[in-house]
């Protein structure tokens, strides 16, 4: 019983006010931490060059974010030269959050949020920092294994590493501040389908806590429709599963609904879909064979929002002159993830309080076919066909002919996105 106030109990009123404050503010924390969290989570895959219908290994990661703003660059600031996804307010690509450098060596990461629980120590968040670092000095996963034994700790890391290299290797590590356990997508024992998938939680962390189990279960049931029907490929990657609208709870396909039905105000929650909100970019790296050069993994780069935003392959081998429209420009941003979000913006009209997570999905699928996915995906699979056709005819290819290609790109880029959406 609390009691009553009067003259004799000002202390009790103080502490009464204290304990409300202290209340206030845990409230606000928990709050944030639950904003927070998912926005930074990420659904990922590492896939076995044994399973895929090319023999390439391949690393596929949609980023979730709070940084929407995202460019690709080209790196010559270490032992290999690179190529990195990076924050556009990045100005000079401290952290990398994806990519691969001339010795065909590929990294990407997710987030873990059941690691490191009862660790006190303030370093963290050094994932990007510490995926530079590996681009600009590892060349195979034994170099990658012996920099996880070798950094400082704690090392500021609570995440899975999945990692490709040029000798077929493909790996996912799971890694807290002082520990790695290594998960070999090439070992039939863990990885039975020749893949293996992690959102945001560890299974060497504590149980039951984390991220993504939602997320889990619908990449696992799409990922194994792929692989048992031969199709676990970077096009199916790319366009069904970076695209995906399945809810495996609700035994609903957004997109096999709404492609039926007349565009109009039909909204989706997407909070539990694998592209939401929240998802600022993709990438997948299609590695090479042991006979191909190691700096032409092919690196599918999807910079903006998944379902507004056309993807573009990119070589280390090309060097420095990337596609213009994947290069911040003078506004800080690089044109072709401003032109993917002035689209998302359309389809979360709705902006207060959990509106931003009500997807308008007319938007993207309707009966007419005027959806912003239903347009980008012919373009999409125009540049599939092209970019096999290139890798086919340059085998060796010099920087030249991958320059006139980004040139290429960048006029089909612009020209789309201005024919189909009137953007500039």
């Amino acid at each position: 019983m609390i009691p009553m106030f009067g003259k004799g109990n000002e202390m009790r009123r103080e502490d009464l006010k204290s304990v409300v404050g202290k209340l206030k503010v845990l409230l606000l924390l928990l709050i944030a931490v639950s904003i927070l969290h998912p926005a930074v989570a990420c659904t990922t895959a590492v896939i076995s060059g044994k399973y895929t219908k090319d023999g390439r290994p391949m690393i596929w990661k949609l980023r979730d974010t709070d940084y929407l703003k995202n460019k690709m660059m080209f790196f010559e600031d270490g032992k290999y030269d690179y190529i990195g996804l990076v924050n556009s307010e990045d100005l000079d690509g401290e952290q990398v959050w994806g990519g691969a450098n001339a010795k065909g060596f590929s990294i990407m990461n997710s987030a873990s949020f059941n690691v490191n629980m009862d660790d006190t120590t303030s370093i963290k968040d050094r994932e990007g920092f510490f995926m530079k670092q590996a681009l600009q000095t590892c060349a195979t996963l034994e170099d990658f294994e012996k920099l996880l034994r070798d950094i400082p700790k704690p090392a500021g890391l609570a995440a899975h590493f999945g990692v490709i290299d040029a000798e077929g290797g493909a790996a996912f590590y799971e890694v807290n501040n002082y520990t790695f356990t290594k998960f070999d997508a090439n070992d039939s024992k863990e990885a039975p389908q020749g893949y293996i998938i992690r959102t945001n939680f560890s299974f060497t962390g504590k149980k039951d806590i984390g991220y993504g189990f939602i997320r889990y279960q619908t990449a696992q049931d799409i990922f194994y429709q792929a692989e048992s029907m031969g199709k676990l490929n970077y096009q199916t990657v790319i366009q069904d599963f970076s695209r995906c609208f399945k809810h495996p709870i609700l035994n609903r396909d957004y997109r096999k609904e709404y492609e039926k039905v007349p565009a109009g105000e039909h909204f989706v929650n997407s909070g539990d879909l694998i592209t939401r909100n929240g998802s600022s970019s993709a990438i997948l790296v299609q590695g090479v064979k042991k006979d191909e050069p190691k700096d032409m993994a092919t690196i599918w780069t999807t910079v903006g929002f998944p379902n507004t935003c056309v993807t573009l392959p990119v070589w280390v081998k090309g060097g420095k002159h990337l596609p213009k429209v994947l290069l911040a420009d003078d506004t800080g941003n690089c044109p072709l993830n401003e032109m993917a979000m002035e689209l998302m913006d359309q389809c979360y009209p709705i902006k207060r309080s959990a509106g931003y997570k009500y997807l308008q999905i007319s938007k993207l699928f309707n009966a007419a076919k005027t959806g912003f996915v239903q347009r980008l995906e012919p373009i999409e699979r125009e540049i599939f066909k092209a970019t096999e056709t290139k890798l086919e005819q340059w085998k060796k290819p010099n920087t030249s002919d991958i320059a006139a290609y980004y040139q290429w790109l960048d006029q089909l880029v612009y020209q789309t996105y201005s024919d189909e959406f009137g953007l500039k």
